[in-house]
């Protein structure tokens, strides 16, 4: 029996009789990170990285939940645990599972680029590496991200010299936070959607963010006028947007790098910035871990496993219900 299986309900460890991330309630959950597809509600208890505890948390409501620092072991049942950072989102982290001196390290989602606010990648020696792959083709190459935040800030300030309001799109537990730091406060005033505010103020007590005010009915539009303002893509094409006056709007994704993402979307500006790994990061994320076995969980899962098989791993898929981040999830995430 290997030492992680894929089940009905999650990756399971059966030694220990604790699932990773698992997509239906269990009695002892392992939670690599905050988003919706890997922290889902109805386990009795949860076992999480400390800065995703109030993440979580916020997102879950009134659950039993263990929260340890990057690095700090735990066994159960002779199965030792512990968290390294997956550099996704803040609190996001790899799992490493060992046992009898065999060592899994399953990744959840994660990204090889450095965003500012939460704790870097770091490569883990295992056996066996589990891999999502959401970006897992040649075509997927990021730019450095500090031009991404600079061109993000000269749009910002072209808007307030027109008059105009900027309402810049993304997720709102990650990459909401990660344009908020980078954001220049001197060009103006950041205003934030519910949703976008609320998981910001969470993980305040962890990272240091620019001020931001929040949109209520009372707001006047006039007080919003040329300013900033940052929310979830379902807000395209609501009445809340119909507040906010004369737009120019942003979005920010990896998905971006297609040409015909912006005319889908249908934004003004595209920014090509995500919070997973491009393919050069896949690549030397699988090399650094000095592993022979992976399996890839989520995204271009046959193809990048086909190219892994011709360049000497021993690599195969296998189906869960994680998400791809996509146009379309990312209107709820």
């Amino acid at each position: 029996m290997p030492l992680l299986e894929f089940t009905s309900k999650g990756i399971y460890c059966a030694q220990a009789d604790v699932y990773l991330d698992p997509w239906r309630g269990v009695d002892r959950a392992v939670i690599s990170h905050g988003h919706s597809d890997h922290a889902r509600w109805g386990s009795k208890h949860y076992i999480t990285q400390e800065i995703n505890v109030p993440v979580i948390q916020h997102r879950l409501g009134n659950i039993s939940v263990t929260g340890k620092k990057y690095g700090e072991p735990f066994t159960v049942n002779g199965v030792q645990f512990s968290f390294y950072p997956a550099g996704h989102v803040p609190g996001s982290a790899q799992i490493r599972v060992e046992y009898k001196g065999e060592v899994w390290v399953f990744t959840g989602d994660y990204k090889t680029q450095s965003d500012g606010i939460s704790n870097p990648f770091e490569p883990v020696k295992c056996n066996t590496f589990i891999t999502e792959c959401t970006f897992g083709l040649p075509v997927f190459q990021w730019e450095e991200p500090i031009k991404i935040h600079d061109r993000i800030n000269h749009w910002w300030a072209q808007n307030q010299n027109e008059k105009t309001t900027s309402l810049l799109m993304g997720y709102s537990l990650g990459k909401i936070q990660r344009l908020l730091k980078h954001l220049d406060p001197s060009i103006g005033r950041i205003f934030t959607h519910g949703a976008t505010e609320q998981m910001t103020q969470v993980l305040r007590q962890f990272i240091d963010f620019p001020e931001t005010k929040l949109i209520t009915r009372e707001t006047p539009k006039k007080e919003i006028e040329g300013n900033l303002v940052l929310a979830p893509p379902a807000v395209l094409g609501s009445p809340w947007v119909k507040k906010l006056g004369r737009l120019s709007t942003g979005y920010a994704s990896g998905w971006m790098a297609f040409r015909g993402a912006r005319r889908r979307r249908a934004v003004d500006r595209a920014f090509v910035l995500s919070d997973h790994a491009d393919w050069n990061g896949l690549l030397s994320a699988i090399k650094a871990t000095g592993c022979e076995n992976v399996i890839t969980t989520h995204g271009y899962t046959d193809l990048f496993a086909k190219y892994l098989q011709e360049n000497g791993w021993n690599a195969r898929t296998q189906k869960t219900q994680y998400e791809t981040e996509t146009l379309e999830t990312a209107t709820t995430e």
